[in-house]
């Protein structure tokens, strides 16, 4: 099992957020970040969203960064751990300049970036960006389509309905080959069919863990899934948020379990698939004391999963 380092202040969800965490700042996340691959965490992801309606601040929380400024930006500050988002709303972003971000980062990074590509959620944010909401699947799949071909062609080729470009050079291209690993966030069959096609990893977010391993299962029965390593991500938090960020009470997402109980969850679900996980902020009352915990978790929880 891998393990993601939960850093703070990345959003403000009413159904997980402590309120310590409005108080941690960049040079906190800083400090944080740089801990976090000391002690052997394997990856930070970052959210994103780029406008919230007002109608969702008290659940969704105002506060979210651009996901490749902010995995660039940690990137910079650390050495070994990789930097992933989660998710990276593919269809409010032009390819060749999301292509050129996450390229540019691979590459400053010695390749180390991830990226989690989702349709999205939020209707008023696409209406913003003049972006057509109910076309988004069908977007997303043709931006995919053409990142990936910036990444990998010498001489990049792209006629769809949303892009098109011909006689062109980008570079630089990833430092990882073909391309930075892409995984996909998102629970309708159309996003799993994406990730059977695409990717080398799944998010589940409102996916129930009892349901992880028919999914899974349906991911690798896609004719366009190759037999590829896929991973396979889910925060034993993520059951504490509901559709549209409500709140949801689940006792196997609670904060403040025994290091008994936290193994015992993370061996379910590595049972049922899951390859990447993370376990729940526990009640703190600061920076400082939660980076106890998270070397705790290191040192006594991730020695004993598989």
């Amino acid at each position: 099992m891998k393990f993601i380092f939960n850093l703070p202040h990345m959003l403000r969800l009413k159904a997980t957020m402590q309120p310590w965490e409005a108080e941690v700042t960049g040079s906190d996340q800083t400090r944080m970040a740089k801990r976090a691959d000391e002690l052997g965490y394997d990856m930070i992801a970052v959210p994103e969203h780029f406008a919230i309606p007002r109608e969702h601040v008290e659940l969704s929380g105002p506060h979210y960064l651009q996901s490749t400024v902010a995995q660039a930006y940690l990137a910079g500050a650390t050495t070994r751990i990789r930097l992933n988002s989660c998710i990276t709303v593919l269809p409010l972003q032009h390819p060749l300049v999301l292509a050129k971000s996450l390229a540019t980062a691979d590459w400053m990074s010695s390749g180390r970036m991830n990226v989690t590509f989702g349709v999205g959620w939020l209707q008023r944010e696409f209406e913003l960006l003049g972006v057509p909401f109910h076309e988004r699947g069908r977007i997303a799949d043709e931006y995919l389509a053409a990142i990936i071909e910036l990444w990998t062609s010498e001489n990049p080729r792209f006629e769809g309905r949303y892009v098109a470009f011909d006689d062109i050079a980008v570079e630089p291209k990833p430092i990882q080959k073909p391309h930075l690993p892409v995984w996909i966030g998102g629970d309708a069959d159309g996003a799993l069919r994406r990730a059977a096609r695409y990717a080398t990893g799944w998010w589940s977010f409102l996916t129930p863990p009892e349901q992880l391993a028919d999914r899974i299962e349906f991911i690798k029965s896609q004719p366009e899934y190759d037999g590829r390593p896929f991973d396979v991500v889910h925060g034993m938090a993520t059951r504490r948020v509901g559709e549209g960020h409500a709140v949801r009470d689940d006792p196997d997402a609670r904060s403040g379990m025994s290091a008994q109980e936290i193994v015992d969850r993370l061996c379910w679900l590595g049972e049922q698939g899951v390859t990447v996980s993370a376990v729940p902020l526990p009640a703190v009352s600061g920076v400082d004391e939660y980076l106890d915990y998270a070397q705790w978790v290191i040192e006594e929880i991730k020695p004993r999963v598989p």
